[in-house]
């Protein structure tokens, strides 16, 4: 997933919100806090596969509809590939800071 996918995902979400589209987050905004905006991706993916496996393992037992797994599971599949495509931003930002003449 490259960086516009990343950037349709983040304005996808902001529409499912009924909020405007970001372009990220605010220069002048100084408590911005790189780690906790890390740990609550982390934990939103988390949840978003918890909640899909609940659901399947509901279904399977016929007390959930198809359509509420397939939901869960998309939406897990969704916070996923944000995650990975957020792990491969940091990772090339790494790469081009090391690739930097000191």
């Amino acid at each position: 997933m490259n960086s516009a996918a990343l950037l349709a995902a983040k304005a996808y979400g902001a529409a499912a919100g009924g909020a405007a589209p970001s372009t990220g987050p605010a220069i002048a905004d100084t408590n911005f806090n790189f780690s906790s905006m890390l740990a609550q991706q982390v934990s939103s993916t988390v949840e978003a596969t918890k909640a899909a496996e609940t659901q399947a393992a509901q279904a399977v037992t016929g007390k959930a509809e198809m359509v509420d797994v397939v939901t869960a599971v998309a939406a897990a599949e969704v916070q996923m590939e944000t995650m990975l495509a957020f792990r491969d931003q940091a990772i090339q930002a790494y790469q081009e800071i090391m690739r930097m003449p000191i």
